[in-house]
């Protein structure tokens, strides 16, 4: 099943029988990969707090969540554009539930302590894909730096 969703997100043909609720799990944690990587540097931090995220979004237990996280990984290696991933997001999710992936992918960009302009330049760019306004974007951030004790 996992093999016939990563198909669809990089552009093969075989998710037809694919559940759109597992579609949007793995493009979530494939774009909450891609922020983690953005830096160069996806460490420990950033895995416990994209697990914990996903565990808590779709109500999963751990063993599922690690397949999801794998299955997220092996997506981001294979796809080489964002669109696949932030078209499922806006298709399947109301506007304040994008705003929440959103605060998700803030918390995965600040899960190593700080702010790479990459990851500022990648969360801005899907912000726009899916369609959270800058106003939104930024009240998302401070939330998520209140959230987890931080000035900025």
């Amino acid at each position: 099943m996992i093999e016939q969703i990563l198909s669809f997100l990089t552009g093969g043909a075989g998710a037809a029988v694919a559940s759109r609720h597992d579609r949007l799990e793995i493009a979530v944690a494939a774009l909450l990969v891609e922020a983690a990587r953005m830096d160069d540097h996806f460490d420990a931090a950033e895995r416990a707090t994209i697990r914990r995220l996903l565990a808590e979004r779709f109500e999963l237990e751990p063993e599922a969540t690690q397949r999801l996280l794998e299955a997220a990984e092996r997506a981001v290696d294979q796809s080489t554009q964002l669109f696949r991933f932030t078209h499922l997001v806006v298709e399947e999710l109301a506007p304040e539930e994008r705003v929440r992936i959103l605060e998700m992918l803030w918390e995965v960009a600040y899960a190593d302590g700080s702010l790479s302009p990459e990851e500022d330049q990648l969360l801005r760019r899907i912000a726009g894909l899916i369609y959270v306004s800058d106003r939104e974007r930024g009240e998302a951030r401070l939330r998520v730096l209140r959230r987890l004790g931080h000035r900025d």
